[in-house]
């Protein structure tokens, strides 16, 4: 085959980048709450800020937290860009009646070896379930495939929106995605390869943390499922 007869590929690169922690939920769910989180770690927001592309489309959710930890990322040295869209369907899973409970005493309550907070499906009462959280993402990531196409996009998100990306990424498998452990600032690539006659997803890396050879910095993994000291 000629060069000329191959299909054109356009490749559109995401970097995923989660949220900073937040240190004032009490112990509590939080969810979609719009919760702040804690920026002052600069060694480890000048660690992301080395690795990210310079020449990138940036998004976030609609949460402050994710604002607050682009904002760190730039105060880091990285070039502000002119611009950040807020994408509401990227933020975290709604929780509903379950934000605010204690954190530990609900993963008491749940079958032991969750790895999410229900079985994906199982909406929270007043709330979604992941699937709800995976399809809204998945949405959103298709979109922004056709409006950034060939582009470095850099979208910083929540825990449970890039699970769900890794579960897209995954052939569509939803629950794959929460197989993996995605610790705040870490950073996730996903390349995304189309042609006219077909796509696929290639995986870099996942849950990547630049300042991981400095172990004083450990505090960006929270505990989380059945990582969480359940109560007498």
């Amino acid at each position: 085959m000629a060069a000329e007869d191959k299909p054109k590929v356009v490749t559109t690169r995401w970097w995923w980048v989660r949220h900073a922690p937040v240190r004032n939920d009490g112990g509590n769910i939080y969810g979609q709450s719009d919760i702040a989180c804690d920026t002052s770690d600069t060694y480890v927001f000048n660690a992301v800020a080395k690795v990210l592309p310079r020449k990138a489309v940036w998004y976030s959710s609609n949460l402050m937290r994710t604002h607050q930890t682009a904002e760190a990322i730039w105060a880091a040295g990285f070039p502000r860009p002119a611009s950040m869209k807020w994408e509401a369907d990227l933020a975290e899973q709604n929780l509903g009646r379950w934000q605010g409970m204690n954190r530990a005493q609900f993963v008491a309550s749940r079958p032991v070896g969750s790895s999410w907070f229900a079985d994906i499906n199982e909406p929270a009462p007043g709330g979604e379930s992941f699937m709800d959280l995976y399809n809204r993402t998945r949405r959103t990531i298709e979109r922004i495939n056709k409006e950034a196409a060939g582009q470095d996009i850099i979208a910083v998100a929540h825990g449970g929106t890039i699970k769900a990306a890794l579960g897209l990424a995954l052939d569509g498998q939803p629950e794959r995605g929460l197989s993996f452990d995605i610790d705040n600032c870490s950073v996730t690539r996903l390349d995304y390869f189309a042609s006219a006659e077909r796509t696929v997803w290639r995986l870099p890396m996942v849950n990547q943390q630049p300042w991981i050879a400095d172990d004083a910095h450990a505090a960006m993994h929270q505990p989380a499922g059945p990582e969480v000291k359940k109560l007498a």
